[in-house]
């Protein structure tokens, strides 16, 4: 069986970072390096002040780092050396062309595919950690296919990471499942028994999942889509019982005992954030209507839809709530990050809640323990947003 004793990861943000220090630190024989084009994010890897906050971290970093974990901005050289490469850039939504405002952007992972070609020569296999579209493998072989060369032999494999920001370390320690994806060929199974093996180092054999590549490309999504609806569906349960005096949390605590429903992401909130439920959702949208499956996307449309809605109502309400003015009144929010235990902004319901509020005129005063006040002033990017007023 080939075994795997060099891994680059093409990507240092929030997935590839703490992944591959978890890898590091549980496969001690297996030399890691996280790459990245981002100078400065590589620096503050190898630094004392990483530049990600999850509990837990920096002791992962800080154990296996210099030893068989490196960080690096030598992408080609990485690549070169790698038995397998993690590819875990962005897949952000499109604000261009073709299935603008839902489809994801692969330019990263396009971009990632051909430096790979070009720096890889034998035997290698190279890994989807990014959450894509389905098929998106597809495109991969594609780029490898036109600039292949004698004797390269490059395996594609999907690997979605199912971690939650805030619980990262503990969920790549102790996961549900990991999902490994591959071809049905005898090359394809080959890689995916590679894969395994290092997985095999501290995650049960039970544990592991493998199905065809694109299975496991669709089930991320999906997975992402269901935890959306849930939060969804208990937000929209809140503004009926507001309507008729009902209380949320009691309404959420006698389904949540019922094993059928379970207890999980059913607190009503201001709606989810982060940087993967609305994307994702969003994906799982286009790739129906891209399929001619209208029902299907009109059905996940309504998931985002919710969420939009939950956040206007709330900003309502606090405007309601001061006698329908909130003009020069001092209002002060607490948290701004997407959810707990995190410095990570994106999709935060914080920012669409302040500059709904700044847009009717509210003074702000922000606080969040995890995210640097010039990331609140660069999120809000608001006339009149300064350092005093945060």
């Amino acid at each position: 069986m080939f075994e795997i004793k060099k891994i680059c990861c093409i990507g240092a943000g929030y997935v590839g970072g703490p992944t591959c220090s978890v890898i590091a630190q549980m496969c001690p024989n297996i030399r890691v390096t996280v790459v990245d084009v981002n100078e400065a994010r590589i620096n503050a890897w190898n630094s004392d002040t990483l530049p990600i906050y999850e509990p837990g971290l920096k002791e992962v970093v800080e154990s296996c780092r210099g030893r068989n974990l490196f960080f690096s901005t030598s992408i080609d050289d990485a690549i070169r050396e790698a038995d397998l490469v993690f590819i875990s850039v962005n897949t952000p939504t499109k604000t261009y062309g073709m299935g603008k405002g839902r489809a994801a952007d692969l330019k990263y992972i396009e971009a990632c595919a051909r430096r790979i070609v070009q720096n890889s020569n034998g035997y290698k296999i190279v890994t989807e950690k990014s959450t894509v579209p389905v098929r998106a493998a597809e495109s991969i072989r594609r780029i490898f296919d036109a600039n292949t060369k004698p004797n390269l032999d490059l395996q594609v494999l999907s690997n979605p990471e199912f971690l939650a920001e805030g619980t990262a370390i503990n969920d790549l320690k102790n996961p549900d499942r990991v999902l490994i994806g591959g071809d049905d060929s005898p090359e394809g199974q080959k890689a995916v028994r590679a894969l395994c093996a290092v997985y095999e180092h501290w995650v049960p054999k039970e544990k592991i999942l493998t199905t065809n590549t694109w299975s496991s490309e669709l089930s991320k999504l999906a997975a992402n889509a269901f935890l959306a609806q849930r939060i969804s569906s208990i937000n929209s349960i809140s503004a009926l019982c507001e309507a008729t005096g009902a209380d949320v949390e009691e309404v959420a605590r006698a389904i949540g005992t019922d094993q059928r429903i379970g207890n999980k992401f059913l607190k009503a909130s201001v709606g989810f954030g982060g940087s993967c439920f609305q994307k994702d959702v969003l994906n799982l949208v286009y790739l129906c209507e891209a399929l001619n499956l209208p029902e299907v996307a009109r059905y996940w449309q309504q998931v985002i839809d919710m969420n939009d809605y939950q956040r206007r109502r709330f900003a309502s309400r606090i405007i309601d709530s001061l006698f329908n003015t909130v003009t020069d009144k001092k209002i002060a929010i607490l948290g701004f990050a997407f959810k707990k235990d995190t410095g990570d902004t994106r999709e935060s319901s914080s920012i669409y809640i302040s500059k709904y509020l700044m847009d009717e005129g509210a003074k702000l005063h922000i606080y969040d323990p995890k995210v640097p006040k010039e990331q609140i002033i660069l999120d809000l990017s608001h006339p009149g947003v300064s350092e005093d007023n945060q």
